[in-house]
């Protein structure tokens, strides 16, 4: 008797190509590069500037439609930050784009003493944060948060989908002063819109409600707390979910409100390093201010130098692919 073995499916992954989209959701391609150019239309002063990176972050757009205000700087994200700089303080607003994991720990100095320590309206927007890269620690930024936190002035956001990144364009180039932005490229979900959301610098949004748990997330962990709370309706627990997209400042009233309305474990989900990052930002947040939650449980990547490989392996070993995660959130309910 012949039998003929299941063919499975070979996972694969690319940091060109890398994308958290599942299978059949709804996704925009290039959300980020599109709102540039359509705000740049009647922004005269902004200018896009890229180290060698601009069809990976979705700026090879902005360079088609304004070929005359694009600067590539080549393979040095210490000159791309510091000429950034230079045309801030010449009235210009640049957006400058690279991977995150270059434009922080490469770039830091630079980003440190010529942007920030003046305010200068330079725009960061670094692709490839957390873990959306199979790569390998050389291109997994799983600890800039943790860096950029730290310098002062700083406004940092982690947007969750195509809607946030388009709605924060407009937002960052009207802030004034220095921004950081974790980019999400390519073929970019898009959930938010299901849920009455707008983007609001500096504001945290309710997207679902709950009685037993309460997810705060940042980045795509939203989408995956979103997947959650659907996922243990069946077994009558009651997920709510808490978008922080930004990072800095916090919105602190909003998240101690929360946390206060009814007695849940607390989950904060992050697609970033325990350490440093959105979770303990919250945990400071509810300490300083004498709240604690009935639990409190964070649910972020490990203090580690990740594996490489294909992206759905990597979220399940490190507990942020939807089953991973609903897992996690039911074992602590015990």
């Amino acid at each position: 008797m012949n039998t003929v073995a299941e063919k499975k499916t070979r996972l694969t992954t690319s940091a060109m190509i890398a994308s958290i989209a599942g299978e059949g959701q709804r996704v925009k391609a290039a959300p980020f590069g599109k709102a540039l150019v359509e705000l740049a239309a009647t922004r005269p002063e902004i200018v896009g500037m890229t180290a060698d990176l601009a069809k990976y972050t979705d700026l090879h757009l902005f360079a088609q439609a304004y070929p005359e205000r694009f600067y590539q700087m080549g393979m040095a994200e210490q000159l791309l930050m510091g000429a950034a700089g230079g045309m801030a303080k010449e009235g210009l607003i640049p957006f400058a784009t690279t991977y995150a994991v270059f434009g922080t720990r490469r770039a830091y100095d630079f980003i440190h003493q010529v942007i920030a320590e003046e305010n200068l309206n330079v725009k960061m927007c670094c692709a490839l944060p957390g873990l959306t890269t199979g790569y390998g620690p050389s291109h997994q930024a799983t600890e800039d948060l943790a860096m950029m936190r730290g310098i002062p002035g700083l406004t940092i956001i982690d947007p969750c989908d195509a809607l946030d990144i388009e709605q924060a364009v407009p937002q960052m180039a009207a802030h004034n002063g220095p921004v950081y932005m974790r980019l999400l490229r390519g073929n970019v979900p898009l959930v938010l819109d299901e849920y009455d959301y707008q983007f609001e610098l500096g504001k945290a949004k309710r997207l679902m409600d709950g009685d037993e748990v309460l997810i705060i997330s940042s980045g795509f962990l939203t989408m995956r707390a979103l997947e959650v709370a659907k996922a243990l309706q069946a077994d009558n627990i009651g997920v709510g979910v808490l978008h922080c997209p930004t990072i800095k400042p916090l919105d602190t009233a909003t998240i101690l409100a929360e946390v206060q309305r009814k007695p849940r474990l607390v989950v904060v989900a992050e697609n970033h390093s325990m350490v440093g990052g959105l979770g303990e930002a919250v945990a400071s947040a509810l300490l300083q201010n004498g709240v604690q939650p009935a639990r409190f449980r964070l649910a972020g990547l490990p203090d580690a130098y990740l594996d490489a490989g294909a992206l759905p392996t990597l979220h399940d070993r490190y507990g942020i692919s939807t089953e991973a995660l609903s897992a996690r959130v039911k074992a602590w309910l015990k």
